[in-house]
């Protein structure tokens, strides 16, 4: 059985549009290298941002 982790133990990110750090979720754990965005709120912002230039 797999042991378990703290939540301080889990790797963290900070977010491209806002600057917040943010953690590992287990929806995450197969495209964890291609997360960029903390929330689909800055997903949405930063496509508005892209298509603003």
């Amino acid at each position: 059985m797999a042991r378990m982790r703290r939540k301080g133990d889990l790797p963290t990110k900070t977010c491209a549009v806002c600057g917040r750090p943010f953690t590992w979720r287990r929806k995450w754990a197969d495209v964890w290298d291609e997360v960029r965005y903390c929330s689909q709120a800055c997903r949405r912002q930063a496509k508005h941002d892209r298509a603003a230039e």
